[in-house]
């Protein structure tokens, strides 16, 4: 067992916490909610979607939001379904973006209009028509469990991480997209996407519906695994998975790493008050465990 010394933690409450409300967050909260992150340390954001506002309008202002972000030195991603929102993403001034497909056809079909096929065609053009200079993170949710088709095999997952690799993506994170996986699970999971995609390169984007996040980033640890995504707040959800609960708490992920002394340059008591702030601001409710805990004392 050997633990990763750093963590590379990617925020995403400004997109994937917010994509599923019911009400629109304002462009300039989120703007300042990436801005007032960044200042707890946080360098890396999965910020906004360039996917068609008709079925999700929360995304509608990606670009916008990316305008009116102040904070220096970060990266902002911009989740890319097709050439379309490839186009608005470059228009908008992105060097990072994401792309998307799912171990399930039910669930990519639901999610983006395309079966797991299809999807995998539209990120090959997607790679090769991407400037050389973009960094191109690919997904593969419902990689343990889909909503609608239940539990995924381990070694498709695997495949498709090798092959977006071979295509020219620069990173594959899983995403543990209703968090139904428990560690063994996600021992599984690993067990074989390993064999075929470096750890260097895997991220993980780990669910907290049934409690397992904590868990099941422990075991990406004991792997090496040292790219997570997190949500400040507990916050999110998905559109097309009913009943999904938000990413691992941003905090929680960061009581943890503190607890085992792997770095990250996050302040955890920072980004604690400015998730619990933001709630509070939009009536959200704040998730996570670590913050109120901590908030509290």
């Amino acid at each position: 067992m050997s633990f990763p010394a750093t963590v590379h933690v990617v925020e995403s409450s400004s997109r994937d916490g917010l994509q599923s409300l019911g009400a629109i967050i304002p462009t300039e909260a989120k703007a300042a909610l990436i801005d007032a992150l960044a200042a707890t340390g946080i360098t890396d954001f999965d910020a906004v979607s360039f996917v068609s506002p008709k079925w999700v309008p929360q995304m509608a202002d990606g670009a916008e939001v990316v305008a009116a972000v102040t904070a220096p030195n970060v990266t902002l991603g911009g989740l890319v379904p097709n050439m379309k929102g490839l186009e608005n993403a470059m228009a908008a001034g992105l060097t990072s973006i994401g792309v998307l497909t799912a171990a399930s056809d039910t669930f990519n079909e639901k999610n983006i209009n395309a079966t797991v096929d299809e999807s995998m065609h539209r990120i090959r053009r997607i790679i090769l028509e991407a400037p050389e200079a973009v960094t191109i993170n690919a997904y593969v949710s419902t990689a343990t469990h889909c909503p609608f088709e239940g539990e995924q095999d381990p070694d498709w997952v695997a495949h498709l991480g090798e092959t977006l690799l071979e295509w020219g993506a620069h990173t594959v994170t899983l995403g543990e997209t209703i968090g139904k996986a428990t560690p063994y699970h996600m021992e599984r999971l690993l067990g074989e996407v390993l064999g075929r995609v470096p750890v260097d390169v895997l991220g993980v984007h780990l669910h907290d519906t049934y409690g397992q996040a904590i868990a099941n980033t422990l075991v990406a640890l004991e792997h090496g695994v040292a790219k997570m995504d997190s949500s400040a707040g507990g916050l999110g959800g998905c559109p097309y998975a009913p009943g999904a609960s938000g990413n691992v708490a941003t905090e929680d992920l960061l009581y943890l790493l503190d607890g085992m002394g792997i770095g990250h340059g996050i302040d955890l008591r920072s980004v604690a008050e400015v998730a619990e702030r933001f709630c509070a601001e939009h009536n959200l409710t704040y998730n996570s465990r670590a913050g109120r805990a901590l908030l509290a004392a």
